[in-house]
């Protein structure tokens, strides 16, 4: 059930000198901490929109209709007649117990914001407050968009394309917190950021039950699925090149109840991460293959269901250099991390690469033992001071594409 919570009072900051200055950070603060505090899952941000569009509002944007049922819009017009690209936040939290013991961690049982993306949607605010107060100064428009359920199978995504936060657009821009790199840091590459990530699920039946004393007479589930997920595990690396990222992970395994009891099925699921899309095919096509002939060939019934999920995040090298650029000129080449290979977790912003050139830049947020913690970690939290320089970096490098 919706339940309404009551919103902070914030003063917006000088937008003469935003997003620097202390009115600034502790108005970016004030809104991670709101958001950090009431975290809302995949498709139930009610009130996190709210909010958001509450804030938007009280600057003079106009947020959209809603998009992907929580999601929405606001537009940033410059001077007309020019180019126009995305800046996309995501919303939701995670169902996880927050642990962290500081005034602002969850108020909400069982929901926390242990991913950042309260972070991101203040960044995203962030960057459509300094976009408004420069709008004199550029050419076209740039949409920040607030993405719900990136979480969530299916996700967000798919959701706001089919309702058209796209339409118009030339390129997207996003970041996503990083809690391995410095405050301070940008972590940038070229090509593969994160892998597709893909689920399956795998179920073998056998004719019946079986004593455990005469596997023969039954047919055994249990051992053949073991010749199944050992057979699975070799196809990383032997059917594909050993130099391009993939990893296959099994996750659930089910079977009997008794010790002396062989049962009729038994199953199994688990997650195919893949960087390449080529590799991709092929490792589903091979996985599929291998579970209905190990089946088969031991007199089982196989079944097996494959899920494509979220595609891998392609960083596009034109964007790549945009961000470069504009990374050097405001902070010099040492607030760059180049990251040698990609993340083998999945990131739904690349749902918007199938439709256009996209860019994802990893947000340096350690600064203590307190910020050091990983991604969905029940003790994650972030160094809010690198909140104005991600805004500042992310609102020069839409501007920079507007102008390219």
């Amino acid at each position: 059930m919706h339940k309404t919570i009551a919103f902070p009072e914030l003063v917006l900051p000088d937008f003469s000198v935003f997003p620097k200055g202390v009115g600034s950070f502790n108005f970016l603060s004030g809104v991670r901490r709101h958001l950090h505090q009431y975290p809302e899952l995949g498709f139930h941000e009610m009130n996190t929109a709210q909010f958001l569009r509450g804030v938007l509002c009280q600057a003079g944007l106009k947020p959209s209709a809603p998009l992907g049922k929580t999601g929405f819009f606001v537009d940033i017009e410059g001077l007309p007649n020019g180019r126009a690209v995305g800046y996309r936040a995501d919303m939701d939290a995670l169902p996880i117990q927050d642990l962290k013991k500081v005034p602002y961690a969850s108020k909400t049982s069982g929901k926390a914001h242990l991913c950042g993306h309260d972070i991101h949607s203040t960044v995203a605010v962030g960057v459509a407050l300094a976009l408004l107060a420069r709008r004199a100064s550029f050419r076209g428009k740039v949409r920040v968009f607030f993405q719900p359920a990136e979480e969530t199978s299916p996700s967000g995504a798919p959701l706001m394309i089919r309702d058209g936060v796209l339409e118009g657009l030339e390129a997207a821009f996003a970041l996503h917190v990083d809690p391995t790199l410095p405050t301070g840091i940008f972590g940038l590459k070229a090509g593969a950021s994160t892998a597709a990530a893909d689920t399956f699920q795998v179920r073998v039946s056998g004719e019946k039950t079986g004593h455990s004393a005469r596997p023969h007479e039954s047919g055994d589930p249990v051992w053949i699925i073991t010749q199944i997920m050992n057979a699975l595990y070799q196809l990383v690396g032997r059917i594909t090149d050993s130099r391009n990222p993939a990893v296959l992970t099994i996750c659930t395994l089910e079977a009997g109840k008794a010790l002396n009891v062989i049962p009729k099925t038994a199953s199994f699921g688990g997650t195919l991460r893949v960087a390449d899309q080529q590799d991709r095919f092929k490792l589903r096509q091979h996985l599929i293959q291998t579970v209905e002939q190990i089946g088969t060939l031991y007199g089982a019934i196989p079944e097996v269901s494959y899920q494509f999920g979220a595609p891998a995040v392609i960083n596009d090298p034109g964007l790549h250099q945009v961000v470069s650029e504009t990374t050097k000129r405001l902070f010099g080449s040492e607030a760059i991390f180049k990251i040698p290979r990609p993340s083998m977790g999945a990131e739904d912003f690349s749902h918007y690469g199938e439709y256009l050139p996209i860019y994802l830049v990893r947000l340096g947020t350690q600064s203590s033992a307190s910020t050091a913690y990983p991604l969905h970690d029940a003790r994650f939290d972030a160094d809010e001071h690198a909140l104005q320089p991600a805004i500042e970096l992310m609102t020069a490098s839409l501007i920079h594409f507007l102008e390219s």
